[in-house]
């Protein structure tokens, strides 16, 4: 094998690129390795020998070189052998591979480029063919470096990114804590009636928010509430509204009215929405609005005041299992100034139960494009009729799931069901 002279300026474009610096030369000719490296030290290239494919290969799997030229027929481990064994080798980096072969026809190139070669030169080597192979190999090369970068800084990029959201996630899930911690009791025993909460957010933290708090020893508010929107601007809101209706805290509650002497009365229902209405629109710089139910209970005679503002329709099962769905329906919180609210009263006799839930219940899709709608909701709660009243919300759950198809929820599911025993 014989090699033309390359001029100096030729070889110096390429040996300049910076890209291939370390080219390997195998052939079992220790004469045709000695003219070829010559040839390419001159140029600036760190150039290594292999008398054989096996050789070449130890070299290979220890420091990979950005160049092979290597001759086709040798003995033992032929060129197309030891390419094919080269590519099996795993490594991050790539090494452009040239064969040098007598062979010209169409199948045996075909059969080295199946077993990973780059490209072919036909001997003898002219050293401008060469060079323009070179070349190509650069460009190749230039290209596989660069997208080796790319993949690193978006694998970088990514790494961060998973970093964040791991943060973020871990920061949601204590907020999920803090945010189920709003809804302490989610069973509760008055003796004349018990109450039984429900609060599942479709994410992390959700806008939904139901509760009690004690008005006197025979009556209870109720509260189910549904901040617009999801996620961590709608909780922060459930938050304040919490505060707002604290059952530990008669002087911070909107629903109580203190008096100078530390005496305190329940303000009617349509009142303290209109306090809530007039808050969110005044101190909350927020373009979320709320829907709400809230209820004044009188455990010893049944009776209920309540006031609707954009909630789904409270519903009553009577003991006989029958269900009763109804209400003025009325204004979101938080929408208009000075809206004024409506109430109404209901009547429960002993055995019956009240259903205050939100819209993520009658609004959860099925397998197609349909809702679950009131109606379904009322069929739901007639085929739970005599479950315990500690367990029937949850039962509303496995329902919802079989109904959706087992997708999940779109929507915040809570709700609040009171038992009236009188």
């Amino acid at each position: 094998m014989t090699v033309q002279t390359m001029t100096v300026q030729a070889m110096d474009a390429v040996a300049d690129s910076g890209v291939i610096r370390r080219v390997l030369v195998v052939d079992d000719s220790r004469v045709q390795r000695r003219i070829l490296s010559v040839s390419l030290k001159r140029e600036g290239y760190d150039v290594i020998e292999a008398a054989s494919g096996q050789e070449a290969l130890e070299i290979c799997r220890e420091n990979l070189p950005d160049l092979i030229l290597s001759d086709w027929m040798m003995p033992g481990m032929s060129g197309l052998e030891f390419c094919r064994e080269l590519r099996e080798i795993p490594v991050e980096s790539y090494a452009y591979f040239i064969l040098l072969t007598s062979k010209s026809e169409k199948d045996e190139v075909a059969q080295g480029f199946a077993a990973g070669a780059d490209d072919f030169l036909t001997k003898p080597v002219n050293g401008y063919e060469l060079r323009a192979r070179i070349s190509a190999g650069e460009r190749i090369l230039r290209m596989q470096h660069e997208l080796t970068e790319k993949n690193r800084v978006i694998t970088d990029t990514l790494d961060e990114l998973q970093r964040l959201y791991d943060s973020l996630d871990n920061d949601l899930l204590a907020a999920k804590k803090l945010q189920q911690s709003l809804v302490p009791d989610r069973f509760r025993d008055f003796g004349l009636g018990a109450v039984s909460l429900l609060l599942q957010s479709s994410g992390h933290v959700g806008g939904d928010l139901v509760g009690h708090y004690k008005i006197s020893d025979t009556r209870l508010g109720l509260y189910s509430i549904d901040v617009s929107g999801h996620g961590i601007s709608s909780a922060l809101i459930t938050a304040r509204l919490a505060g707002y209706l604290s059952s530990s805290s008669p002087e911070q509650n909107v629903a109580m009215q203190v008096y100078p002497d530390g005496s305190h009365e329940h303000l009617e229902p349509k009142e303290v929405i209109c306090r809530l209405n007039e808050i969110i629109l005044d101190e909350m710089e927020t373009e979320h609005y709320f829907t709400m139910l809230l209820a004044d209970v009188d455990l010893e005679t049944g009776r209920v005041t309540m006031a609707q503002a954009g909630h789904p329709h409270p519903l009553i099962q009577r003991a006989d299992g029958t269900v009763e769905q109804d209400g003025p329906g009325g204004l979101p919180v938080g929408l208009i100034p000075g809206a004024e609210f409506s109430q109404f009263v209901l009547q429960l006799h002993p055995g019956d139960r009240l259903f205050m839930m939100s819209d993520g219940v009658t609004e959860c899709p099925d397998t197609d494009s349909g809702m679950l709608g009131e109606n379904g909701f009322e069929t739901m709660v007639r085929d739970l009729h005599g479950h315990a009243l500690d367990e029937t919300l949850q039962a509303i759950v496995w329902k919802l799931d079989e109904y959706s198809g087992g997708r999940g929820f779109p929507d915040d599911i809570s709700g609040i069901l009171l038992e009236y025993r009188g």
